[in-house]
């Protein structure tokens, strides 16, 4: 009997390990390749949504703050004077400012490259030899423009020189002049609303002077007869009143200026409507075509004499002097009644409240 037949004897175990050895790693360069694409991905939906939510104007404001335009600040520094002229960023890696258009405020003077050759570069200026006014003598035959600090072109160069020099002074001027012709109409709208607004007060105050002065006249018992003789109307001048004669009922005696005493009852009634008004006041006396039998005087003298009359009684009741503009006599040749030079209407004082000039009224600075 073999040994593995033996009694007792057991059969081996055998126990099998396997060692795992990994492997190199597989690299990550993929993933920051990734996570670029993906950041990229973000960075374009983002653009695009911005330039769906932004405006034209946004944008184009965007753009200008990225790529700064400042003509001013590109400016030359001296010509001539400290640094040459130049500014400390005119060499080397950052922006030079050479050939940069300039705006001169004074009577300093920037030359304008030659119009033939836009593509040139502009050349540092020379500055000019003084003269004994300190100002710079000019070359001869180039054409310049010099822009003060009030917007205005110097002596010596036109609008369209200092365009040619510099597109953005130009642009300046036409934007200036742009500008004032919008605020001179403004001016001329809002004059005109002024006008109208005064106007239409003044109406309405003369419209109210005239029903009081004929409650006055007509409330009062002992000049109810002269209403027919009182006439109220509104001329070109300004608010009138006249006081007419009637047959056998006149207002001055006759070939005389002494007021009787009903036109004095009556002027008495006109005087504190008038009182309360602020225009200026004029009063035209009027006579028929009778001749003056007076020796040594005429209608004319007569009817400046009544007019002057109706003058002082309104003085006497209220009406300061300086109310008065004129007081004028026009004898027979403005006749209330053309067709009967003879008529007693044409005896008349006329007393006009005038209108406000406005256009003196108010001066537009």
């Amino acid at each position: 009997m073999s040994a593995k037949g033996k009694k007792g004897d057991r059969g081996g175990i055998v126990i099998r390990k396997e060692e795992i050895i990994e492997g190199g790693h597989h690299g990550g360069a993929w993933k920051v390749a990734y996570a670029d694409f993906v950041t990229a991905m973000m960075a374009f939906f983002l653009l695009m949504w911005l330039l769906n939510a932004t405006s034209e104007e946004q944008r184009r404001g965007l753009a200008d703050y990225f790529t700064p335009n400042d003509l001013m600040s590109a400016g030359r520094s001296g010509n001539g004077k400290p640094f040459g002229g130049h500014t400390p960023f005119d060499e080397g890696d950052m922006a030079s400012d050479r050939g940069t258009k300039s705006i001169s405020p004074g009577k300093q003077s920037s030359q304008a490259p030659p119009v033939d050759d836009p593509d040139s570069e502009q050349a540092p200026a020379e500055e000019p030899p003084a003269d004994t006014e300190g100002t710079a003598a000019r070359p001869a035959g180039r054409a310049s423009a010099t822009l003060r600090t009030d917007g205005s072109k110097a002596p010596g160069g036109g609008q369209a020189a200092a365009q040619a020099q510099n597109p953005a002074a130009g642009q300046y001027l036409a934007n200036s002049a742009a500008g004032a012709a919008a605020d001179a109409a403004a001016r001329e709208i809002d004059d005109a609303a002024f006008r109208a607004e005064q106007e239409r007060r003044e109406r309405v105050a003369f419209e109210r002077a005239a029903a009081q002065i004929r409650e006055a006249v007509q409330s009062d018992p002992a000049l109810a007869g002269l209403s027919r003789q009182l006439r109220i109307d509104m001329t070109q001048e300004g608010l009138r009143i006249q006081i007419i004669d009637e047959d056998r009922q006149p207002m001055f005696a006759t070939g005389s200026a002494a007021v009787n005493d009903r036109a004095r009852l009556l002027l008495q009634k006109i005087a504190p409507v008038l009182a309360r008004l602020p225009e200026d006041i004029a009063i035209s006396g009027h006579t028929d075509a009778a001749p003056f039998r007076g020796e040594g005087r005429t209608n004319w003298e007569l009817s400046a004499e009544r007019a002057n009359a109706t003058r002082r009684l309104l003085v006497e009741h209220g009406l300061t002097e300086t109310r008065f503009r004129r007081v004028t006599g026009t004898a027979d040749r403005d006749p209330l009644v053309p067709a009967d030079p003879l008529a007693a209407a044409n005896r008349r004082v006329a007393i006009v409240v005038l209108k406000t000039d406005l256009s003196a009224a108010r001066r537009t600075p």
